[in-house]
């Protein structure tokens, strides 16, 4: 039975990431065609690179955002894997094709905030700043230095916009070979600004975890519940009330920003008069949670250090 509900919640879990990542490819198909092409302000990433391209000599963006993408994937497939990959390509023939359809059929008279460059540099870095911060959150990508950053982020903790801040700045600089103008070069940056920023807040958001401590002579049942039902481990601290004097159990769980309210519901399921409080924590390691991220010949040098310095003092 608990395979069978494992299974059913890993298949759900798959359905949703898929739907998300193609409504984030949508909003950001929005983004680039209502906002940023038609004002000439560059991104970065690929679509960046596509972007100078279309301006340059003409090349649909759709078609060389395809290709260099597909040349991307192929070098990341062995570091990221088949899971991260498969979303990614997903993602990006969903972007390719929502890019082709609104090329085709969005009336070319359709200019918004044409003249608002400013407000349209804002507005456009939000769609992309949600796109690639939906498209991380939920496993893949929109290609291009959103996978340079996602290989980075695999073995070093370092922010994901800060990587692909870097990235894009050489890119978003080299779009003033083409269009000559370094207005639209500063229109870049400021864009860039409001995408890193959007991205660190969506990621970071839907990867806050929290922690409770709850006070219930139901304990025993809430523990079961929050292990068997939610899926997540709890411990049980002992506790000594300093008005009663009475032995206390709490019962001590931590677990994802997104499942505080489901927890909240079980609790008050088993027993409304449990006393619970929660917290917000900066990070949480281990099974479940993310992975220490650490310079691994850092590790094991300062490992052989420390026993080297053991072994002298024996002698």
């Amino acid at each position: 039975m608990d395979k069978q509900r494992q299974n059913h919640k890993v298949f759900y879990r798959t359905i949703r990431d898929y739907f998300t990542l193609t409504i984030s490819m949508l909003i950001g198909a929005v983004g680039l065609n209502l906002f940023l092409l038609p004002n000439e302000i560059t991104m970065g990433g690929i679509v960046g690179i596509a972007s100078i391209i279309y301006w340059g000599i003409g090349i649909p963006v759709e078609q060389s955002y395809f290709v260099l993408n597909a040349l991307l994937l192929i070098v990341a497939l062995k570091v990221l894997g088949w899971r991260f990959c498969a979303k990614t390509i997903y993602a990006v023939i969903v972007f390719t094709i929502a890019t082709a359809l609104m090329q085709n059929y969005m009336d070319p008279n359709l200019h918004l905030l044409a003249d608002q460059k400013f407000m349209a540099c804002i507005v456009g870095g939000v769609f992309m700043g949600v796109n690639v911060g939906l498209g991380l959150s939920a496993g893949g990508s929109t290609g291009g230095s959103d996978v340079v950053a996602s290989i980075v982020h695999k073995y070093r903790d370092v922010p994901l916009g800060r990587i692909i801040f870097f990235c894009d700045v050489a890119i978003i600089t080299s779009s003033y070979v083409v269009l000559r103008d370094w207005e639209k070069v500063l229109y870049g940056y400021v864009l860039l600004f409001v995408l890193s920023f959007c991205v660190d807040y969506i990621v970071n958001s839907l990867r806050q975890s929290v922690q409770f401590f709850i006070i219930s002579d139901k304990y025993r049942e809430i523990g079961e519940a929050i292990t068997k039902i939610a899926n997540r481990g709890c411990s049980t601290l002992n506790g000594n009330g300093f008005y009663s004097q009475k032995d206390i159990k709490v019962v001590f769980c931590i677990a994802k920003k997104s499942e505080s309210s489901f927890i909240f519901d079980l609790i008050d399921e088993i027993d409304p008069n449990a006393f619970v409080a929660q917290s917000a924590v900066i990070g949480v390691y281990g099974q479940g949670f993310d992975r220490v991220k650490v310079k691994k010949k850092k590790r094991v040098r300062d490992l052989n250090r420390q026993l080297g310095k053991e072994e002298t003092n024996e002698k």
